[in-house]
């Protein structure tokens, strides 16, 4: 899913890596993502992400 990644970043602000799905997922929720992020970051799979740029290749797949 190619999702828009300055949205994408506006998600993940002030997030901490090494995180979690959940983590990634809470604080996407707690900075009002769009849908299609929240959607995106839903279907990650389950694991520790490194870095936003970890994340957004995982959401693109």
């Amino acid at each position: 899913m190619n999702v828009n990644p300055i949205a994408m970043q506006k998600a993940l602000s002030g997030m901490n890596y090494p995180a979690s799905k959940k983590d990634i997922v809470d604080r996407a929720a707690r900075n009002h993502a769009d849908r299609e992020v929240k959607d995106a970051l839903e279907r990650l799979p389950d694991k520790k992400y490194d870095s936003p740029a970890e994340v957004n290749k995982e959401a693109a797949d």
